[in-house]
């Protein structure tokens, strides 16, 4: 409930992005930039995916003389202690993490060193340097085998189906204790889906696009028979910036005795951030065909170990704690995409 968040737009002039090569962090950085606030990005530049389509975004962001970079493994604890307490930020958007389900099967270690280890150092460094609020990403992989639908903040999340949502799941409950045991607001986003220009490689709608504009068939997993809240980039940041804002308070009236895993007795908050719609994927490969304008061969395949049915983001808590509204429709949002990708790829 908006009762316990800080009321007004709290003033956040200095901002650290981690991840800021990334997806979502490379956007947060230029639309914090363009409201004029000063950012520092820090992202390892590690080879998931390609390189390149990082360091071209890095670019983009070096335009702007409020912008600096650092490249730094967040697993590097005096580094990442000594940049957040040297440059005493208003906030930090811990967007940095080892990203993929399928991926997190195949080299675990790397997700426990990036998204908890790394996680824990941002965290140190924000209570030793008076942080005003930490708003950290998390996913909507946390909701596992659960399958009421719309996922509900409120709702139990404690069986994970891939190391990747269980390290996402330790790092809401990293979060928790800190703002428990020193009161550093934090506050965490379980995004749902995210697509859009610059977008990830490894995401589904931009590998079928690249196999779709190359003449090479697709592989659709559980036969086509899976839904997913797919939210626009844009509306993303809309919505996290938002969240950035507004500082969550102590909730007094938490019941110990009926504790709500979506609320708590410390300055602590967690959101779905989605478009709250479901989609299902043939529907969605019928709509990047058209924006493509060519269809797809398509081999059905079982489910993937680790993927999970329908996702679908119950935002009333958001709606109603900072006005966030998702504005862009699935198809609009995936013709900027395929226009963005044949400018960017040429073809």
């Amino acid at each position: 409930m908006a009762i316990h968040l800080s009321k007004g737009r709290n003033k956040m002039d200095r901002i650290l992005v981690t991840g800021a090569a990334g997806f979502i962090g490379f956007h947060l950085s230029m639309r914090l930039l363009k409201e004029g606030a000063e950012v520092v990005g820090v992202d390892n530049l590690n080879p998931y995916y390609e390189v390149s389509l990082k360091e071209d975004r890095l670019k983009l962001l070096e335009e702007h003389e409020h912008f600096a970079f650092y490249k730094v493994s967040l697993e590097q604890r005096e580094e990442v202690e000594r940049l957040v307490e040297s440059n005493r930020f208003d906030a930090v958007v811990h967007l940095a993490a080892q990203a993929g389900v399928r991926y997190s099967l195949e080299n675990p270690h790397s997700y426990v060193q990036s998204n908890i280890v790394g996680f824990l150092n941002v965290l140190e460094g924000c209570r030793h340097s008076g942080v005003k609020h930490l708003v950290f990403a998390s996913s909507s992989s946390v909701y596992g085998a659960n399958r009421k639908m719309p996922f509900s903040v409120h709702d139990n999340v404690d069986h994970p189906i891939s190391l990747y949502a269980a390290t996402k799941k330790a790092d809401e409950l990293m979060a928790h204790t800190y703002a428990a045991l020193y009161g550093l607001p934090c506050t965490g986003l379980r995004f749902f889906t995210v697509y859009g220009p610059w977008g990830r490689p490894d995401m589904a709608y931009f590998v079928f696009t690249k196999l779709i504009l190359t003449g090479k068939p697709i592989k659709v997993y559980n036969y086509g028979k899976m839904k997913r809240d797919f939210t626009y980039i844009d509306d993303i940041i809309d919505g996290t910036i938002k969240v950035m804002h507004t500082i969550p308070r102590k909730n007094k009236r938490w019941d110990r005795k009926k504790p709500d895993p979506g609320a708590s007795f410390a300055p602590y908050r967690i959101y779905n951030i989605g478009n709250n719609q479901s989609v299902n994927l043939l529907t969605f490969i019928e709509i990047l065909e058209k924006a493509i304008g060519k269809k797809a061969e398509r081999i059905f395949l079982p489910l993937q170990p680790g993927d999970v049915l329908e996702t679908r983001a119950n935002i009333t808590d958001i709606q109603q704690d900072v006005g966030f509204l998702p504005k862009t429709i699935l198809k609009q949002g995936i013709e900027k995409f395929v226009c963005w990708y044949k400018e960017y790829y040429n073809c």
